[in-house]
C-alpha cells in the first residue's frame, strides 16, 4: 500500500483531508503522552504531583517547541524541494538541517540540566511541589535528543507525503508509554519520576524505530557520501532563514504561555491542578486544527513548489471552511462537557481545583475557530517564503495574552482574566494575518 500522497494532484479537500488525518491522530496520541501522565498521576499520587507535572508539561512544551520549529521549517524546504523534483537538492538540506538542528538539541539537553533550579524559581514554583517537579525534569530532560530525532524524521516523511509510518510509531509507543506508567508508578513505587521514566523511554523507541524505518524503505532520502554530505552555502543559508523564524514563531508562542503558567502558579497549588487538567483537555480539543493547519502548509509549499498557484488559492478557501466548521464542533462539545472532562482528572471531591477548570475550558473553548484560523495562517505564510509573518501574528496573539493576563489577572477579575485574554489574543492575529493578504500582499 503506498502510504505516500502527492498533494500537487487529484480532488483538493479529499486529498488534503486523507493527508491530514494521520497527522492529527498522531498528534492526538502525542497528547496521550502527557495525559497518560496526568491522569495517573493525578489519581495515584495527589494534587501536588498533578500540579508538578502540569507546570512541568508547560516548560517542556517550550523546550519542545524550539526542536518542532526548527523541524518545521527545515520541512517547508523539503516539500519546497520535492514538489520541484529537486531530489539532489532534498538530501542536501537533510544533511544540512540533521547536523544543524541535532546540534541545537544536544546544546539545549546541557543547558536546561545547568539551569534546572533557575528555571524552577523563575517559574515561581511553591515550595510544596519544588522538589517533584525538580525530580520529574531532572528525568525528562533526558529524553530532548530522542524529541529532537523523531520529530525530524516526522516532518521529513510529511514533507514528502507520508504521514502514516510517523502515526504507526507513535501509536506503538503510545501504548508502551501508558504500560509503563502503571509498571514504574503501581508497581515499582518509583513516584513521579516514574512517569518521567515512562515519557523518556517510549519517546527513545518511536524516534529510533522511526529512523531505522526510514533509514530501511526510504532508499531516496538517505544522505550519500560526496555530493550529499556537504555544507552547501546556499542550502545552508535557506535552511537556517526557514528553520530559525519558524523555530522563533513556535518558541515565541510557547514562551509567552510559560509567562502566563508563571502568573497561574502565583495564584497557588489549587489553580495549578485545575490548569494543569484543563489544558490537557485544551490541547486534546484543539490539537486536530493545528495539524490540520501543519498539513496545509506541506500542501501550500508542494505546490508552491511546483508553481501551481491556482491550486493553492481553491485550496484557501477549502482549508478555511473545513477547519472553522470542525472546530465549531469542538466548542459546542467542550462547552457542554466541561465538567465530566475536568473529572477525568481531578476527583469531585477537590471542588475548588474542578470548578476553575470548568471556568476556563468554557471561557477558551467557546472560541476555538479563532485558533483554527491563526493556525491556518501560520502554515500559509511559512509555505510561501513569508515565514517572518507568521512570527509577526504569534507576537500578536501571545504578547497580547501575555499583557492582558497580567493586567486583568491583578484587577477584581482575577484568575478569570487569564483566560479571557487567550480568545482576545487569536482574534487580533486572525484580523492581521487576513487583511495583510488582502489589503497588502497576496503572496498567490
Amino acid at each position: 500500500m503506498n502510504q505516500t500522497v502527492n498533494l500537487t494532484q487529484g480532488p483538493i479537500t479529499g486529498t488534503l483531508l486523507r493527508f491530514t488525518l494521520p497527522m492529527m491522530a498522531g498528534s492526538l496520541l502525542q497528547q496521550c503522552y502527557n495525559i497518560a501522565d496526568t491522569l495517573i498521576v493525578g489519581r495515584c499520587i495527589g494534587s501536588g504531583a498533578l500540579a508538578a507535572v502540569g507546570s512541568a508539561y508547560a516548560l517542556m512544551t517550550f523546550l519542545v517547541s524550539i526542536l518542532l520549529g526548527l523541524s518545521l521549517g527545515s520541512g517547508t524546504v523539503f516539500s519546497l524541494r520535492f514538489g520541484a523534483g529537486d531530489e539532489a537538492g532534498l538530501r542536501r538540506s537533510i544533511f544540512v538541517s540533521f547536523v544543524f538542528i541535532g546540534a541545537v538539541a544536544l546544546g539545549l539537553t546541557g543547558l536546561m540540566f545547568a539551569t534546572v533550579d533557575p528555571v524552577l524559581r523563575l517559574l515561581r514554583t511553591p515550595d510544596d511541589i519544588y522538589g517533584m517537579m525538580r525530580a520529574y525534569l531532572w528525568v525528562i530532560y533526558w529524553g530532548i535528543p530522542f524529541t529532537f530525532l523523531y520529530n525530524y524524521v516526522a516532518a521529513l516523511l510529511r514533507a514528502v507525503g507520508d504521514a502514516v509510518t510517523p502515526l504507526c510509531f507513535l501509536a506503538a509507543s503510545v501504548v508502551l508509554n501508558i504500560g509503563l506508567d502503571l509498571l514504574f508508578i503501581l508497581s515499582f513505587g518509583w513516584g513521579i519520576e516514574g512517569a518521567g521514566a515512562a515519557t523518556v523511554v517510549s519517546q527513545g523507541l518511536a524516534a529510533l524505530g522511526l529512523a531505522g524505518w526510514m533509514w530501511a524503505k526510504r532508499p531516496e532520502l538517505r544522505v550519500r557520501r560526496g555530493a550529499d554530505a556537504r555544507f552547501d552555502r546556499a542550502t545552508l543559508r535557506e535552511i537556517t532563514s526557514f528553520s530559525f523564524l519558524t523555530c522563533v514563531q513556535q518558541s515565541v508562542m510557547n514562551f509567552g504561555i510559560l509567562l502566563v503558567q508563571g502568573l497561574v502558579n502565583s495564584f497557588g497549588t489549587a489553580v495549578m491542578a485545575a490548569f494543569a487538567a484543563a489544558v490537557k483537555i485544551d490541547s486534546f480539543a484543539y490539537m486536530p486544527v493545528q495539524e490540520f493547519g501543519n498539513a496545509f502548509s506541506t500542501f501550500v509549499a508542494q505546490n508552491y513548489g511546483a508553481d501551481r498557484r491556482e491550486r493553492i488559492r481553491r485550496g484557501i478557501r477549502s482549508a478555511f471552511l473545513t477547519s472553522v466548521l470542525f472546530s465549531l464542533a469542538v466548542s459546542v462539545l467542550v462547552f457542554v462537557f466541561a465538567r465530566p472532562l475536568m473529572l477525568i482528572f481531578v476527583r469531585p471531591e477537590e471542588a475548588d481545583i474542578w470548578q476553575v477548570g470548568v471556568e476556563y475550558l468554557r471561557i477558551e473553548g467557546a472560541f476555538y475557530p479563532g485558533i483554527a484560523i491563526l493556525f491556518l495562517l501560520y502554515g500559509f505564510y511559512r509555505a510561501v517564503r513569508m515565514p517572518g509573518m507568521s512570527v509577526v501574528l504569534t507576537v500578536l496573539s501571545l504578547g497580547t495574552r501575555v499583557v492582558l493576563s497580567y493586567w486583568l489577572a491583578s484587577t477584581a477579575i482575577g484568575v478569570s482574566g487569564i483566560w479571557w485574554s487567550i480568545p482576545i489574543g487569536w482574534a487580533l492575529a486572525d484580523v492581521v494575518g487576513i487583511v495583510y493578504y488582502y489589503k497588502v500582499r497576496r503572496p498567490v
